[in-house]
């Protein structure tokens, strides 16, 4: 009897030979690249070892070798111009950084290691029952290029249980913050914190050979993002409920399911979403501020303790992480302007006035998209399936279908259509019924600025808005530090960019100071 690895591999042989006929004869048929592309990823994952680290192992020094001959044959060869708006510009369209994890294509959105947001919900993972990839899955694929086995992820699992605890003195900080520092700083401190605990800092200390930089990077990142949900519910229960403690992790269960239930949630649909929320938001290439920062500070050999906390104070910016927050924030205004249901041509006319007012709509726009974010349409289709009667989605798809046209009327924007920010803070509050959900809030002491609805519904989920960026962190780990460690395997070096000043700008076209 064959066994069923044995099966696998033949069938996958077999279907790879049908797809390259296929592509042979009829080469507009372009769907079944990707099916090769596919079955290629799924059998390269099908490795005998669960452990990751084995398999960096075995991965890093292929890639060495065709990174330094990919640099010999074509290191001098130029691959763009830079203006002198660029320049001023936040370096907009400008190549140069080198980021493995994920790219972002204008017209398809993010693709992880290759691979878009629907192939990766098909192809990853899932926890038993359920039906959205395992944030496990994406991590092992992120960092290795392959789509991993269902043992793998539960490897994964188990590792980050294992290594979730946090070290006494980062509680007793966490205690003694007071209730008015925001989530995010509190969340940056805490990591910044877990630095004493870094086995990279420890190695290079003890001079440790830079050929062996990435196992330490690789041990410090598998620790830290295996504590950031303990951080993270351990900020919320203090900020939100009282101070009641976040429990025990349960090695049985997966990175998510432990992260809802240290927050309080017990909802099997709030799982579901959090898997969802926690893969889609880890990686958009690397030019963002959280993923550039990351780089950056890595650069300089900081540990990814510090790295990634520098990269958390970036993310806490309004024109980065705290983007959906600004879109609750309209669409709370809108509702308390307009009422209940609105028909079509009143909500046009208060866009109108939002953008004649010099505001733009939050939540609509990207810096390199040009087309709808893929992120906001899983989110959309999440929320078609389970709650597609709920008020507050009714009015985002509403808006869905009106605020593209107005900004094409308007002329000004360069991509009219929404990103992930216009639905992930949504999903977090959806209003629901004590039959459908158990969300026991009762002994609960809202507090009104961070307070949506009225407190006597019953939520689906959060309504604290400031916490939403928290979670958003917790997800960004799995991209920036799993290219952390392959940039110090690589051997990337410090990070060093020329800078000019106007003077020298204009001296260096020709223009005159004047």
């Amino acid at each position: 009897m064959f066994s069923s690895f044995e099966v696998f591999s033949l069938v996958s042989v077999y279907v790879l030979k049908f797809v390259v006929v296929l592509n042979h004869f009829f080469p507009f048929l372009s769907n079944f690249q990707n099916a090769t592309n596919l079955f290629v990823a799924a059998r390269n994952a099908s490795a005998s070892t669960t452990n990751l680290r084995d398999v960096l192992s075995d991965l890093i020094p292929k890639e060495q070798t065709r990174i330094k001959n990919f640099k010999q044959q074509y290191g001098k060869t130029n691959i763009g111009q830079i203006t002198v708006d660029m320049v001023y510009g936040g370096m907009r369209g400008m190549k140069g950084l080198v980021y493995e994890t994920s790219v972002l294509d204008p017209e398809e959105g993010i693709r992880f290691r290759g691979y878009s947001i629907p192939e990766c919900q098909k192809l990853l993972p899932k926890a038993p029952g359920g039906e959205e990839p395992l944030p496990e899955g994406l991590f092992w694929l992120l960092i290795t290029g392959q789509v991993p086995t269902e043992e793998q992820v539960n490897w994964v699992s188990k590792e980050w249980a294992k290594r979730a605890a946090l070290p006494s003195h980062v509680v007793t900080m966490l205690d003694n913050f007071p209730t008015n520092l925001h989530p995010m700083s509190q969340f940056s401190a805490a990591i910044t914190a877990l630095n004493s605990e870094s086995s990279f800092a420890r190695a290079y200390s003890e001079g440790v050979h830079k050929s062996k930089y990435w196992e330490f990077v690789y041990e410090d990142s598998m620790d830290l993002i295996a504590k950031l949900p303990c951080i993270a519910a351990k900020i919320y229960r203090n900020l939100y409920r009282e101070g009641s403690s976040i429990g025990a992790i349960d090695s049985n269960l997966d990175w998510s399911h432990n992260f809802t239930n240290m927050l309080g949630y017990s909802e099997p649909q709030f799982t579901e979403l959090m898997r969802l929320y926690l893969t889609i938001h880890s990686d958009h290439e690397g030019g963002n501020v959280s993923a550039h920062t990351s780089h950056l500070v890595g650069s300089a050999l900081s540990d990814p303790y510090l790295s990634f906390s520098a990269a958390m104070n970036g993310l806490a910016g309004p024109l980065h992480g705290l983007a959906n927050q600004e879109v609750l924030v309209w669409l709370t205004a809108l509702q308390k302007e307009l009422g209940g249901e609105v028909s079509d041509e009143r909500m046009r006319d208060y866009i109108w006035n939002t953008l004649k007012s010099g505001r733009v709509v939050p939540g609509y726009g990207h810096a390199v998209l040009r087309k709808t974010d893929p992120r906001y349409t899983c989110q959309r289709e999440f929320a078609l399936k389970h709650l597609p009667n709920d008020p507050m989605f009714k009015l985002v798809a509403q808006l869905y279908k009106i605020v593209p046209n107005v900004l094409l009327e308007q002329g000004k924007a360069k991509n009219p259509w929404p990103n992930v920010d216009a639905h992930s803070g949504v999903l977090l509050q959806v209003r629901c019924h004590s039959s459908l959900w158990s969300c026991h809030l009762r002994n609960h002491r809202w507090k009104a600025s961070l307070t949506v609805f009225s407190p006597c519904v019953q939520y689906y989920g959060m309504t604290e808005m400031n916490y939403y960026t928290v979670l958003f962190g917790v997800s960004r780990a799995l991209g920036v530090l799993a290219q952390l460690v392959w940039s110090r395997a690589l051997g990337f070096p410090l990070e060093r960019p020329k800078s000019m000043s106007t003077d020298g700008l204009m001296t260096l076209v020709g223009a005159k100071s004047g």
